[in-house]
């Protein structure tokens, strides 16, 4: 659990280490903190047997590279079959063709973070149909500006047309 810069927590290795061997229903974790040193860090201290995800679409090929095995995604609500090709090729060895879709989707991997979450996943697929954009305070609709941007980065990716 690693969310340094967002609400100031980080629970350290050593942390994630003791939490792992004395409660066995921890099996894996959630890494969010952009940070692949700390990935490499976790893998070495809890082995392969410890699921390691990575928490941010832009950096799960980077993630899967030392050591994490997948993503809790948000592009996923949007390019669902997309990421896990990804994933799945990474993993299958087929690193040329996971970091071509990676670099395909990174732009729209970046927008749907333009503003907080998960504001521009709703415009997203409000934009192609799936569901209505509808929010609750505190959230708000997209600004214009940043609607625009995503409209084009979708495009841009062939999610839109």
């Amino acid at each position: 659990y690693s969310i340094p810069g967002r609400c100031g927590i980080e629970i350290g290795v050593d942390t994630v280490k003791r939490l792992a061997q004395d409660c066995k229903n921890i099996i894996g974790i959630k890494e969010a903190g952009g940070n692949a040193d700390r990935v490499s860090a976790l893998r070495a201290a809890l082995g392969a047997r410890f699921e390691i995800l990575s928490g941010d679409d832009s950096l799960t090929l980077p993630f899967m590279a030392v050591g994490a095995q997948g993503v809790i995604s948000v592009a996923s609500n949007v390019i669902p079959r997309q990421v896990a090709q990804m994933v799945a090729a990474y993993a299958a060895g087929k690193a040329a063709a996971a970091l071509k879709l990676h670099q395909k989707y990174y732009p729209l991997f970046k927008d749907l973070f333009i503003e907080t979450n998960p504001v521009p996943v709703k415009a997203a697929l409000a934009m192609l149909g799936q569901i209505e954009e509808e929010y609750r305070l505190p959230l708000v609709p997209m600004s214009a500006k940043n609607r625009e941007v995503l409209r084009a980065t979708m495009k841009a990716v062939g999610v839109l047309k």
